[in-house]
């Protein structure tokens, strides 16, 4: 866009030349200073955003100037959004078929709508899909693949900004910095960080790779025979799921912080003390669920983990091992279940397993039977072990 350019600005907003000057005489776009700067676009966005969903004029006048729309300074460092091809023109231009980007967009997360308008980023991304798929992708593959960037750039990105938000926002809000000066501070700041994002992200992706392809040769050097082998699209892992017992109560008991610093220890303690063969996959609330490929491994890791996890809340931790079906980055099936609900039966500082991890494991633990016990949702009954070190 050209600077000083009222109609590209009005065309890039959204709105009509007229309406730009009214907000300006309104002083509802304070970064305007004589020209339209990428900034003062970015802040003319933002009021037209809240003007479409009903706020009054005086309610955005007062936002801006003590601040609470400073974040949109912000958003003039990014890629211009200003549309440039229909879906049909950038399907032509990349060879790809309309339904089929239509697909790619939804697995990564974004809405069909989002296609009426695509800008040179969204043409110059699906150049790069094109590419993907002609090197040989296969087609379910590649979806599975989009859906997890999309997920796990979505939880970054979100990051970013809440995290921007509370700990750069906020304060300054609370310190009671002039709108204008606050919006600039996080401009500069944000103009220094977010050429970093990019290489970092890269070269934690990279490192990552190496990491997981390594032990994927591993993996196949000790898989079962072929005639073995789980169907296509089924991973044979060993499961573990690790929790806070009485969470719930302590979070009554301690508070909503202290509680959440516990889980962000609990977590943490995890993830350092993994065995190279073994990921968090995910947490939920203060649950953690960790994939590997060796049971013997991962039992051995769970009673070590509980022999130093002294306080309170003490963990508990359950673990089975079977052939999972892997989709989009996580994996789900009757083995994940039943390692779901095994851990529901330990009480805190107990690790309880079934007759699979109790086969792989080594000497140096041993297994004390607890009995076959009916697990939620399932009709027949499993058979648990309590998993602690050997007496010497």
């Amino acid at each position: 866009m050209r600077a000083d350019s009222l109609g590209a600005a009005a065309r890039e907003v959204g709105v009509s030349p007229a309406t730009l000057r009214r907000w300006v005489a309104q002083d509802l776009i304070p970064q305007f200073d004589g020209r339209w700067s990428r900034t003062a676009v970015a802040a003319a966005r933002v009021v037209a955003r809240l003007r479409a969903r009903g706020h009054p004029v005086d309610e955005i006048r007062a936002a801006t100037q003590t601040g609470l729309l400073a974040f949109a300074a912000v958003e003039a460092l990014l890629p211009s959004r200003t549309p440039t091809h229909t879906l049909a023109q950038a399907a032509a231009e990349t060879g790809l078929a309309p339904d089929l980007i239509e697909r790619a967009y939804t697995s990564l997360g974004f809405s069909p709508g989002s296609l009426d308008l695509m800008t040179d980023d969204d043409v110059e991304l699906l150049h790069g899909l094109a590419a993907v798929l002609a090197a040989g992708l296969p087609f379910v593959a590649f979806l599975q693949l989009l859906r997890v960037y999309g997920q796990a750039l979505a939880q970054i990105a979100d990051a970013e900004v809440r995290l921007f938000h509370l700990y750069v926002h906020e304060p300054m809000i609370r310190d009671a910095v002039p709108g204008p000066e606050m919006a600039d501070e996080m401009h500069a700041l944000a103009r220094d960080l977010l050429p970093h994002a990019g290489p970092l992200m890269n070269g934690l992706h990279w490192r990552y790779l190496a990491r997981f392809m390594e032990q994927d040769v591993i993996g196949h050097m000790e898989a079962e025979p072929q005639a073995e082998r789980p169907r296509l699209g089924r991973l044979r892992v060993a499961i573990a799921f690790a929790d806070l017992a009485g969470y719930t109560r302590i979070t009554e008991e301690w508070g909503e912080e202290e509680a959440l610093d516990a889980v962000e220890r609990f977590v943490e303690a995890v993830e350092n003390t993994l065995p190279d063969d073994a990921r968090v996959v995910k947490t939920i609330g203060d649950e953690v669920m960790v994939i590997g490929s060796d049971p013997a491994a991962l039992v051995d890791w769970a009673v070590g983990f509980q022999l130093l996890m002294v306080e309170r809340p003490r963990p508990r931790i359950g673990l089975h091992a079977g052939v999972a079906l892997y989709r989009d980055g996580d994996y789900y099936g009757r083995e994940v279940n039943i390692a779901a609900r095994v851990v529901a039966r330990a009480a805190g500082g107990e690790v309880l397993v079934t007759r699979p991890v109790v086969a792989t494991a080594g000497g140096n633990l041993e297994f004390e039977a607890i009995g076959e016990v009916r697990l939620k949702g399932f009709r027949d009954p499993t058979e648990l072990f309590l998993a602690r070190q050997a007496d010497d």
